[in-house]
């Protein structure tokens, strides 16, 4: 299925590895120009030349910056404007959250989740609406999670998350006049190297194996591409129709009825 997406322009933050480096990879094999971001320089130029590889040169670009701070998100969005031209999807992707219980977790710890996860997306969102306007429209996705969606996780992450795909579903209901979607997306467990999940695995195979037992009915973790294949669709013309949702993709891992 051809996507539609040929000689669009891609912002997909925390995209160094993981679900980001997936949705930046998925959305240049469907014809985008995409540019990466993160915070150390290393990993994402190598994120970077992966996938010019597999798509040829001069549609994919990175910028190492800080997206804590908002002049870092001012200079990236500055900064793919100037490379391609335009504006078309943002993927917000860069994320953190850590801590324990409400008695254990520090101000700072909550501070630090708020400045890594809700305000990138703020920034690079409000910096992204003037020009995708220009353009007749765009589409903004959240990468959230399914503690996002239900209680799980980490307190800090599970607010966080939350937060993002209300702040979703408030910005397209604000931005439809604009023809701009919104959307949030919502993995379960997902697995892939570098990440939390594949490091259990190798500290406590037995452990993760009565994990999956109980807990993923398909019998396995996640893919990082089985996100950024979902990513892709979203933010084609093929998904002309679905702004405001929050969309699970958790293999059933989830217990929500919506």
């Amino acid at each position: 299925m051809d996507l539609g997406l040929t000689g669009k322009v891609a912002l997909v933050t925390g995209s160094s590895r993981g679900l980001g480096l997936a949705s930046a990879r998925a959305l240049a094999r469907e014809g985008c120009h995409v540019m990466l971001s993160a915070r150390t320089a290393g990993p994402l130029a190598g994120a970077a030349a992966a996938i010019e590889a597999e798509v040829g040169p001069g549609r994919v670009a990175f910028d190492a910056v800080d997206l804590a701070t908002s002049g870092g998100v001012e200079r990236l969005v500055a900064r793919t404007v100037e490379t391609f031209g335009g504006l078309d999807i943002l993927v917000n992707s860069v994320g953190l959250g850590r801590g324990s219980d409400i008695v254990a977790t520090t101000d700072e710890e909550w501070q630090e989740g708020f400045d890594h996860t809700i305000f990138p997306a703020v920034r690079a969102s409000r910096l992204a609406v003037p020009h995708m306007r220009r353009r007749g429209g765009g589409v903004i996705l959240m990468i959230a999670s399914i503690w996002g969606r239900e209680s799980g996780g980490r307190m800090v992450y599970n607010a966080v998350k939350a937060a993002e795909i209300s702040l979703a579903k408030a910005m397209a209901q604000q931005l439809a006049r604009d023809n701009i979607r919104v959307n949030s997306i919502a993995p379960g467990s997902i697995s892939f190297p570098g990440g939390s999940w594949f490091k259990r695995q190798q500290e406590d195979p037995e452990g993760m194996a009565a994990f999956i037992a109980r807990e993923l009915p398909f019998g396995r973790f996640g893919t990082a591409e089985e996100v950024g294949d979902i990513v892709a669709f979203l933010a084609s013309p093929r998904a002309s129709w679905v702004s405001g949702a929050s969309v699970p993709v958790d293999g059933c891992q989830s217990r929500s009825n919506i």
